[in-house]
C-alpha cells in the first residue's frame, strides 16, 4: 500500500461518487463525509463493502448473515453474530486484488482506520471507473458485432436472391426452350433474307441511280431540243418574212421539218414508253421499299429485343458485379469475425487463465478459509472447555459465597460481640480519661503551688 498505482481521492469526491454510483435509496441520503472522517464508522464501511460486492457479484447484503447448514457445524448459534463479517471479509479479500490491494484485513472491517479506508475506497472507485469504461467500451463492440451480424446477413440474403435471378436469367425454361429455339431459328432467317434483300435493295438502288442518271440526260436533250426547235420556228419565221422561197424548195423544207417532226415525235414515243418503264420500275421499286420498310420495322423490333436482351445481359452483368461485390464484403466480414473471433478466443483465453488464477486463489482463500474455521473450531473448543471451567468456577464461586455467607454470619457474630466489648472498652476508656484529666488537673494545682512557694 506503500506505493498504489492508483489516486487517492478525497472524502468528499468518495462520498459523492459512492452516493451517486453505488448506494440507492435511504443509504445514499443518510451516508455523509463525517462516516469516513475523522474516524470511519465500522457500520457505515461495512453497509459500503457489501454495496459494492452487490454492484458488482449481485451477492445481496442479507445473504452475508446467512450461516450455511452443515452438519460437522456444532453450536450454528455462535457463527450468526461472525458469520456476516468473515463473508464480507472473504470476499473482500477474493475482490481487493484485482483493485491492487493485497492486504485487507479484518481489522479494516472491525475498527477501520481513516487513511486505510480512504485509500482502500479510493482503489474501489479506480475499478468502478475502469469497469464502467470496458462496460462502455464492450457494449460499443458488440453493437458493432451485432450491426456487422445484420449486414452480413442481408448480404448473404442478397447474395441468395442474385444468385436465384442470375439462375432464372441464365436458365431457360423447358417450357419456353422450344420458343427461344424457334426464335433463334426465325433470327438466323431473318438475318439471312436481311442480308439479300439488303442486297438486292443495293442493286435496285444502283440501278434506279442509272435510270434517273439516264432521264436525267435525255430531259437535258428534250429541253435542248425544244429550244432548238423555238429557235428554228423563229429563224423560219425570220426567213418567211425576209424571203420569198419558191414552192419547190418550201415543199422540200416542209419534208425535211415533216421528217423532223416525225423523228421527234419518234423520239417523244420512245421516251414517253421509256418513261413508263421507269414508272413501272419506279412502282416496283416503291413496292419493294414498301416491303424493305416491313422487314426493317422488323428488324426494329429484333433489335428492341436485342436491346431487351442486352439490358438483360446488362443487369446479369451488374447482378454479377453486385455478387462480386457482396461476395468481396462477405470475406471482409467473415475476415472482420475471424479477427473478432481471434480477439474474443485471446479474451476467452485471457478470461480462462484470469479464472484459473482466480480459482487457484480461490482454493488458497478457501484453504485460508478452512484454516481460519479450523481455528474456529478450535476456539470453540476451547470456548466450550473455558465454558466448562466457568461452570466449575460458578459452582466453586457459590460454594465460596456459601462458605463467605457463613463466614458474614460468623462475623456478624464475632463483630457483635467485638462491639459488646468495645463498648465496654470505650466506657472504660473514657473513665481512664476523666481520671488522667483529674490527675492532671491535680498536678497542675500542685505544680502551680509549688511553683509559688520557689
Amino acid at each position: 500500500m506503500g506505493e498504489n498505482t492508483f489516486p487517492v481521492y478525497t472524502a468528499e469526491a468518495i462520498t459523492n461518487f459512492y452516493r451517486t454510483e453505488v448506494l440507492t435509496g435511504q443509504e445514499a441520503k443518510h451516508f455523509v463525509k463525517t462516516d469516513l472522517t475523522p474516524a470511519p464508522k465500522p457500520e457505515a464501511v461495512q453497509q459500503l463493502y457489501k454495496r459494492v460486492l452487490h454492484l458488482l457479484y449481485r451477492f445481496r447484503p442479507e445473504c452475508h448473515s446467512m450461516v450455511p447448514l452443515m452438519e460437522n457445524i456444532q453450536y450454528p448459534e455462535y457463527h450468526e453474530g461472525v458469520a456476516a463479517i468473515i463473508s464480507v471479509y472473504v470476499r473482500m479479500r477474493q475482490f481487493l486484488p484485482m483493485c491492487f490491494v493485497y492486504d485487507f484485513s479484518l481489522n479494516d472491517l472491525l475498527a477501520p482506520k481513516k487513511q486505510r479506508t480512504l485509500t482502500i475506497l479510493s482503489a474501489i472507485m479506480n475499478f468502478l471507473h475502469f469497469r464502467k469504461q470496458r462496460i462502455e467500451v464492450i457494449s460499443e463492440k458488440q453493437a458493432k458485432l451485432r450491426a456487422d451480424m445484420d449486414r452480413l446477413q442481408i448480404c448473404t440474403r442478397e447474395n441468395l436472391e442474385a444468385e436465384r435471378k442470375i439462375e432464372m436469367l441464365t436458365i431457360i425454361p423447358p417450357e419456353q426452350q422450344a420458343e427461344s429455339d424457334e426464335l433463334a431459328a426465325a433470327l438466323s432467317e431473318l438475318q439471312a433474307t436481311t442480308v439479300h434483300e439488303y442486297q438486292e435493295v443495293n442493286t435496285k438502288n444502283d440501278s434506279i441511280a442509272e435510270l434517273k442518271t439516264l432521264i436525267a440526260e435525255k430531259t437535258q436533250k428534250l429541253a435542248r431540243m425544244k429550244v432548238d426547235v423555238s429557235n428554228l420556228k423563229e429563224d423560219i419565221t425570220k426567213l418567211k418574212s425576209q424571203i420569198v422561197e419558191s414552192p419547190e424548195e418550201l415543199k422540200s423544207q416542209m419534208e425535211k421539218m415533216r421528217e423532223q417532226v416525225k423523228n421527234m415525235k419518234n423520239s417523244i414515243e420512245d421516251t414517253d414508253e421509256r418513261v413508263v418503264e421507269l414508272q413501272s420500275m419506279v412502282q416496283n421499286v416503291t413496292h419493294t421499299e414498301t416491303e424493305i420498310q416491313q422487314t426493317f420495322n422488323l428488324l426494329q423490333e429484333l433489335e428492341s429485343s436485342m436491346i431487351i436482351t442486352k439490358q438483360q445481359q446488362e443487369e446479369v452483368q451488374e447482378l454479377t458485379a453486385q455478387y462480386e461485390k457482396k461476395q468481396k464484403e462477405l470475406k471482409n466480414l467473415c475476415f472482420e469475425e475471424g479477427q473478432l473471433r481471434r480477439v474474443l478466443g485471446m479474451k476467452q483465453d485471457k478470461e480462462s487463465k484470469q479464472k484459473l488464477r482466480r480459482q487457484k486463489k480461490k482454493e488458497i482463500k478457501e484453504q485460508h478459509v478452512q484454516g481460519m474455521l479450523g481455528q474456529c473450531n478450535q476456539i470453540h473448543q476451547k470456548r466450550e472447555e473455558m465454558v466448562d471451567k466457568i461452570q466449575q468456577i460458578s459452582g466453586d464461586t457459590e460454594q465460596l459465597k456459601a462458605k463467605i455467607q457463613n463466614l458474614k454470619d460468623v462475623c456478624s457474630r464475632e463483630t457483635e460481640k467485638a462491639q459488646v466489648l468495645y463498648d465496654t472498652l470505650a466506657t472504660s476508656i473514657d473513665k481512664l480519661h476523666r481520671r488522667i484529666e483529674m490527675q492532671t488537673v491535680d498536678l497542675k494545682q500542685v505544680v502551680t503551688k509549688m511553683s509559688e512557694n520557689f
